[in-house]
């Protein structure tokens, strides 16, 4: 009697396991990646564990991904997809507003992710040209979507220069949010006052200034 309950109590190997479809398993799996990410840099992150939390072979993920590094752009893709979500405008606010909502989103999620954000832009990693790639495509996006909410026609001959000049602003922010999450010299409402102010300040387009004050 004691035998069989003891049978009964132990696991049963013949529950079966959840099957997934090639495009579910290949979503877990980035995602699995994206969530180790967010604590170690894209070079760390560990194929071998993240099949073991899949409940899967390790030869079995490289069905889905032929390298490890199309597995790690496959991350990266994602973790830039969050950020953009991360930071949508808030159509609800004013520019000015909406623009420090944005960037205090910003700053939140490089915060949540300062490892690998630290190493995508200075790790060995970011010397990647297909890194590199996917990076510079964030950073456009990002750029469009401030020339889109700009009072700016499309049209207009000035145009290009904002342009020109909400793409240094980008390079501005990463770089200053780069030195601030090492070194945390300000405080974080700092940063955020000292980003917010330097986009109008470094577009120089009067109408802009003027559209952000209001």
């Amino acid at each position: 009697m004691t035998k069989k309950r003891a049978a009964r109590s132990s696991p049963d190997s013949r529950v079966k396991r959840v099957r997934l479809s090639p495009a579910e398993r290949r979503e877990q799996l980035i995602t699995l990646g994206a969530r180790m990410l967010r604590e170690r840099a894209l070079e760390d992150v560990s194929i071998g564990e993240i099949a073991e939390q899949a409940g899967i072979s390790r030869g079995l993920l490289f069905h889905y991904f032929p390298t490890k590094q199309d597995f790690h752009l496959a991350i990266v893709r994602h973790a830039n997809a969050e950020l953009l979500e991360r930071t949508t405008p808030d159509p609800s606010l004013g520019l000015f507003d909406m623009l420090r909502d944005a960037v205090e989103r910003y700053i939140d999620y490089v915060t949540e992710n300062r490892t690998s954000y630290l190493a995508l832009l200075r790790g060995p990693a970011s010397a990647s040209p297909e890194l590199v790639a996917l990076v510079n495509a964030t950073r456009m996006a990002l750029v469009d979507r401030i020339l889109t909410e700009a009072p700016v026609p499309t049209e207009d001959p000035d145009r290009p220069r904002l342009a020109l000049a909400v793409r240094g602003w980008i390079a501005f922010v990463e770089e200053t949010t780069l030195t601030w999450l090492r070194e945390e010299p300000i405080t974080r409402e700092a940063l955020v006052d000292m980003l917010v102010a330097s986009l109008p300040a470094l577009a120089l387009n009067a109408d802009l200034t003027a559209a952000l004050q209001q």
